[in-house]
């Protein structure tokens, strides 16, 4: 793994948190307790800073990055970014999905209880409203969906990934 200072900026990482061995994190980056950054990934806090919740997993390839000198990226609690995801620049509340694939822009907004389809665009200056499904290129409401049922699957799914992480501390 790389865990590197940027700028005289070096990232804050609880110990509950894994890191897979090929994963980077550079930069002003700040982690939750039990997050999980997955192999290949990459958070990079080197032109703003980036701040994550708890129990967030950042899974295979998923990039995130910010907007120099305009636009932090703030991830919420029990956030789960899909494989080949890329968020940029946005802030993501909590009991989030971004499928697989997805890209969020810069200045977004994604409020909680909502899920980014897999291969969506959600385009610059967005607000994504609470207890949605956004699907498409630009990304568009397609579904509501009731987030009291909704924010049990999303902590289901984050529970999952402090699970599976912890298989690989096991070894």
């Amino acid at each position: 793994m790389i865990i590197r200072a940027v700028r005289g900026k070096s990232p804050q990482i609880p110990e509950d948190c894994f890191i897979a061995e090929n994963a980077t994190i550079v930069g002003e980056v700040t982690l939750g307790e039990q997050c999980s950054i997955w192999f290949n990934a990459v958070i990079r806090g080197d032109v703003n800073s980036i701040s994550i919740g708890n129990k967030v997993n950042v899974q295979d390839g998923a990039v995130i990055h910010c907007t120099y000198e305009k636009h932090p990226t703030i991830i919420g609690n029990n956030v789960s970014i899909g494989h080949n995801a890329m968020v940029h620049g946005c802030v993501i509340h909590d009991n989030v999905l971004i499928g697989m694939g997805a890209i969020v822009m810069d200045n977004c907004v994604v409020h909680s209880n909502t899920i980014i389809a897999a291969g969506s665009v959600v385009t610059q200056n967005t607000v994504v409203e609470s207890g949605a499904i956004y699907a498409g290129v630009p990304a568009k409401k397609v579904k509501e969906i009731n987030a009291s049922e909704f924010g049990g699957e999303v902590e289901r799914i984050a529970n999952n990934y402090v699970m599976y992480s912890s298989w690989y501390k096991e070894e």
